[in-house]
């Protein structure tokens, strides 16, 4: 099981969100929607153990992430806004560097490259890529090295219509081995069975909440 308590973000001197609780179980996935700076990305950086929380707990399998972030970082994938990409490296080098990271197989690297269409692309250098394309390659790590969550922050950016039914296929996949997953998007996402969370706009924070960050 994953969960956040109570949780409550400032950043900047203003309140992001408070009060916020969630729970997924096996095969559950959660859409965080919401306006520019109600605070999705900030959620998920915080769920990734990336900023602290202000307030409140992030918990996996009954114990607080805090308690071993090591093994708790190991169960979870991460896809932020950044590609995270070394440029001067082929599509192939980067996938493999990052198997080779997580400790996983890199008899997975051609099939996770497969589905995302990108395995023609595995001896170019990632620097002539488009953005779809390197958006591709950081969605195959998904594939490449299976973890228990996914933490996906708007991962359709710059993805053609095709990639994005992918990338429902995949999560489907996931959800259906068991796997949890958070999406944060402005577009309908699909996702079957998912819980929805809707953040509003930032507002001040009170000096008391201020001084409490």
């Amino acid at each position: 099981m994953f969960e956040g308590r109570d949780l409550a973000c400032v950043r900047g001197g203003r309140l992001v969100f408070a009060h916020l609780d969630f729970t997924l179980e096996r095969g559950g996935a959660l859409v965080v929607a919401g306006p520019n700076g109600s605070g999705k990305s900030t959620l998920l950086r915080l769920l990734a153990g990336l900023l602290p929380a202000h307030s409140g707990q992030v918990r996996f399998d009954g114990a607080t992430v805090e308690e071993d972030p090591e093994a708790f970082h190991r169960k979870l994938h991460y896809v932020g806004h950044l590609d995270a990409a070394k440029p001067t490296l082929t599509v192939a080098e980067n996938l493999a560097f990052w198997i080779d990271l997580r400790g996983g197989n890199i008899s997975r690297l051609t099939p996770a490259l497969e589905t995302f269409g990108i395995a023609d692309l595995r001896n170019l250098p990632t620097r002539v890529l488009s953005a779809g394309q390197r958006r591709r390659l950081g969605l195959a790590r998904l594939v490449a090295v299976p973890t228990s969550i996914w933490l996906l922050d708007e991962p359709t950016i710059a993805l053609d219509r095709e990639s994005v039914a992918t990338l429902h296929d995949v999560i489907g996949t996931h959800l259906e081995g068991g796997g949890m997953a958070v999406v944060a998007t402005n577009v309908p996402m699909a996702i079957e069975g998912a819980a929805r969370l809707e953040l509003s706009s930032c507002e001040p924070a009170g000096a008391d909440e201020i001084l409490w960050a």
